[in-house]
């Protein structure tokens, strides 16, 4: 889908620009050049800092089509590599004090704050007391790099396969590989000896991964794939060469090493992990919790009254979802209304070609709605393809995976195919509206494209702005001429259930010591969620604390913005202006958003 679009950001222009009046000194040479000015300081300051985090994470600079360091992983695990995140974060703010805020432009003055907020909030994870905590926890069946890396190798991912220099850099990529696995069982080792482990589950899900990934062998995994179509400019000696060079790597360095990592993971470290699920059964667990609770919503919120939210929300919801119910006649309680839906052929797909088709059609009709809620639109192309077979078991049912800022890799939308029957038609717009238009593709794509943005609000940001916008985009059906079917309406509560339950199922597990079962038994009861949604869910949540609390807390803020500007504005609010201010300016910390709003407000809506 090409959504074509005039990006006007001349709101963060002056982010990297120097003001025409500033001050100007005499070099020894004569010659008249500009005196530093704050802006233009800050200017700097973001772009050496940016420059020293591609430098230490050179797969991130891969997301953004930079390929200087793309023959290597960086250092993934070792403390080394934390201690440099954290000593990187102490300079940048110290460096940052030295600017005068109050004498920023506007738009700087947000940069200064976000940069603030995202550096302290840096520096916090990477103290040596939390490091203590996670960095001997390497991998998990969620985040590990068991779980992206054959992305990266495989020709879908953010590495390109264009040239000759593209394959070598992959073989010196799986030599890194083997390298970076021998680190994280020795960080596995550091955690066993101090007490601090994983949980039981989050080991066995992991093993699982590993074995899925090892049972087919080198030639059909997902790391034999660029072999299969070379570009046409690589000559057919050049392919010779590669192509037993690639398989070499495959046999001797990464099969090796997720054999290395399996055994380790089930004959040494197993028996050592933890029963209870939750950080709270931890060491040290329930101060990591409070930090990942602030890092992931950006807000210094309890344990407690997120779960109270929750809660609050959840029977809310519980109210419209029985309006429904009553509005489609259904004979019975809410509960075997749940049921009905999980089990009902009418709400099964046909194929996963129907499936694939079908979101085409929703896309198409969505698209035709945009142009009266949204007067920036990206123009990043979406594709839509279904979850890798090796990844779709423990997969969510959609994801979004962003496109690079020149258009060459396009955004995509992937749904999930595995176990057909239970991804459910009546889900199926509100999903497209959150993963992809106009929800992460949109948010992602405009930040990456604005040029004018420093680098890190153009591809960083956070999870409760992300996920919030993208929570907040499903509450659009209405304008955007979706879920005008009572049953997919119904999905639409459905989804928002979902985000709902997260407040309370992610504070149950990590800070009231709920168990697996506990917390899977409670959103079958409130939701018509599949058990194997709600397994993945759950399990989602054991590997990645309080990132699933980020999703209501960042929609509940956007949706008060909007309708605090709704009520001062009257008739002159814009919903397209009220957008454009939300994502203009990259993925904003909740309060920062909430200032800039404010003052968008307080200047009459333009």
């Amino acid at each position: 889908m090409n959504v074509q679009a005039m990006l006007l950001f001349s709101v963060a222009a002056a982010a990297l620009t120097v003001p025409l009046h500033a001050q100007t000194v005499a070099v020894a040479s004569g010659a008249i050049v500009p005196a530093p000015t704050p802006d233009s300081a800050l200017a700097k300051l973001f772009a050496d800092s940016d420059a020293d985090y591609l430098r230490r994470n050179p797969t991130e600079a891969l997301a953004r089509g930079d390929l200087s360091h793309a023959d290597t992983l960086g250092d993934l695990f070792s403390n080394a590599a934390t201690e440099a995140n954290y000593r990187a974060a102490i300079h940048d703010l110290e460096a940052l004090r030295k600017i005068d805020r109050a004498a920023l432009t506007p738009t700087d003055q947000i940069a200064y704050d976000v940069f603030k907020w995202q550096r302290t909030i840096d520096m916090r994870g990477a103290s040596p007391e939390l490091r203590a905590l996670q960095d001997v926890r390497p991998i998990d069946h969620f985040l590990g790099i068991q779980t992206w890396y054959p992305d990266l190798a495989s020709g879908q991912g953010n590495a390109p396969f264009k040239t000759v220099k593209d394959y070598e850099d992959n073989i010196a990529r799986h030599h890194a590989f083997a390298q970076q696995i021998d680190v994280a069982i020795s960080r596995f080792r550091e955690g066993v000896a101090s007490g601090v482990v994983q949980p039981k589950l989050t080991v066995e899900r992991t093993i699982e991964q590993l074995d899925l990934m090892l049972k087919d062998g080198p030639e059909k995994s997902p790391f034999a794939l660029p072999l299969a179509h070379f570009p046409h400019s690589i000559s057919a000696a050049e392919q010779a060469r590669l192509k037993p060079a690639t398989m070499a790597a495959i046999k001797e360095d990464v099969f090796p090493a997720y054999r290395k990592l399996r055994t380790y993971l089930h004959d040494d470290y197993l028996p050592h992990a933890r029963s209870g699920p939750g950080l709270v059964y931890m060491k040290g667990g329930k101060a990591l919790y409070a930090y990942d609770i602030e890092q992931n919503t950006t807000l210094p919120l309890t344990a407690d009254a997120v779960h109270q939210t929750g809660l609050n929300e959840v029977a809310r919801i519980t109210k419209a979802m029985e309006i429904i119910k009553n509005k489609v006649g259904f004979k019975g309680n809410l509960h075997a209304f749940f049921e009905y839906m999980r089990t009902a052929k009418r709400f099964q797909p046909q194929s996963a070609q129907w499936l694939h088709d079908t979101y085409v059609s929703i896309g198409a009709r969505i698209e035709k709605r945009i142009p009266e809620q949204f007067a920036l639109i990206p123009k990043t192309p979406l594709e839509i393809r279904p979850d890798p077979p090796y990844r779709e078991k423990t997969s969510a049912g959609g994801e979004y995976d962003q496109g690079t800022p020149d258009g060459s890799r396009p955004g995509v939308f992937y749904y999930n195919t595995y176990d057909l029957p239970v991804r459910y038609t009546y889900g199926m717009e509100t999903l497209f509206l959150h993963e992809a238009i106009p929800g992460h593709h949109f948010q992602i794509s405009l930040a990456q494209e604005n040029t004018a943005l420093p680098n890190f609000m153009r591809f960083g940001g956070n999870t409760a702005f992300a996920e919030g916008w993208a929570l907040y985009s499903e509450s659009l059906w209405h304008e955007l001429g979706m879920e005008t079917d009572p049953y997919q309406r119904f999905g639409g509560l459905n989804d928002e259930m979902l985000r709902a339950m997260r407040l309370v199922v992610d504070t149950g597990i990590h800070a009231k010591g709920w168990s697996r079962e506990q917390a899977i038994d409670y959103m079958l009861s409130h939701s018509s969620m599949s058990k194997t949604d709600v397994v993945a869910e759950v399990e989602r949540y054991i590997a990645w604390p309080a990132q699933a609390l980020a999703y209501k807390t960042g929609q509940m803020t956007i949706q008060r913005l909007k309708d605090k500007a709704r009520a001062a504005l009257g008739a002159k609010f814009d919903p397209r202006k009220f957008h454009a201010q939300v994502l203009n300016t990259g993925a904003l910390p909740l309060a920062v958003l909430e200032e800039k709003i404010d003052a968008w407000i307080k200047d009459g809506g333009q």
